[in-house]
């Protein structure tokens, strides 16, 4: 280093020792350029990690989702108590406006047909899976109905009055943005340099682009608004790490999550009158 500074010095050896010899008008110059050297390439020191008890089962939590829009989709399809579940379920933004709050929830369970209902099902497993080895499924899927409901009423906030969404696909980048802010804020991952600490961010935006897009028929913005809710319900969730291996909580999670869908759906469909 000091070489391509063109500063004169020698290396002399003497009883086990080294030292660095330069001429006087070159000692501060060379002790400035010394240390900056050493500033640059110190060592960094690896942040401390979440540690997570263990991985949970993410298994009962999808099988569960796939069954409950599975079931809802033959409902919505026979006209089940001779109800129109599409109209009484989906996103309808002034309706919403007017208080009709479970379309929120309800519309997140239905499909416009076999390819739709497919979509969701591969992605929602994916991400699912994923969720719910991290924090356990009924901590997970209960994170998610809240994460993507919330989503919806934001995206519908944002958008004009006329807009009308049906579909999971809110609550699969809800998931998604769940694992990333999860993953990131835990620090699950490498993350002794910027770029490494903002790989879970990077990576959740990356597959939110690669499978969030689409047609002219896509709602991005719900999408978009998913991945943003579930990644701060991940957040949140790493303020619970000791709590996740309770298996009462996550019974009482799982439990809620699909209260919550079934209260909507009785609200919506006004099964009481």
């Amino acid at each position: 280093m000091l070489h391509a500074l063109d500063i004169p010095y020698e290396i002399l050896s003497a009883e086990g020792q080294s030292m660095i010899v330069t001429p006087a008008e070159f000692i501060e110059k060379a002790k400035f350029e010394l240390w900056q050297y050493d500033q640059e390439n110190r060592a960094v020191k690896p942040r401390g990690a979440t540690i997570i008890p263990v991985y949970q089962n993410g298994v009962p939590g999808v099988a569960i989702y796939v069954a409950i829009i599975c079931l809802v989709a033959w409902f919505a399809s026979e006209a089940f108590f001779n109800r129109d579940w599409f109209a009484l379920g989906r996103v309808d933004g002034e309706l919403i406006r007017d208080g009709e709050w479970w379309r929120t929830i309800t519309a997140l369970t239905l499909h416009s047909g076999i390819r739709h209902l497919a979509g969701n099902i591969v992605f929602g497993i994916l991400f699912g899976l994923m969720a719910g080895r991290l924090v356990g499924s009924g901590i997970a899927w209960f994170g998610i109905v809240v994460a993507s409901s919330a989503a919806n009423f934001l995206n519908t906030s944002l958008l004009e009055s006329a807009h009308r969404a049906i579909g999971a696909s809110t609550a699969v980048f809800a998931a998604l943005g769940l694992v990333s802010g999860f993953v990131w804020r835990a620090k699950l991952m490498a993350q002794d340099r910027w770029p490494y600490r903002l790989g879970p961010i990077v990576g959740g935006i990356a597959l939110l682009a690669y499978t969030g897009t689409g047609d002219a028929n896509t709602d991005i913005g719900a999408h978009l608004a998913g991945f943003v809710c579930g990644f701060v319900s991940g957040i949140a969730l790493t303020m619970t790490t000791k709590y996740l291996t309770l298996r009462n909580l996550q019974l009482a999670s799982g439990i809620a999550a699909i209260a919550i869908i079934v209260l909507a759906w009785i609200v919506a469909l006004q099964l009481w009158a």
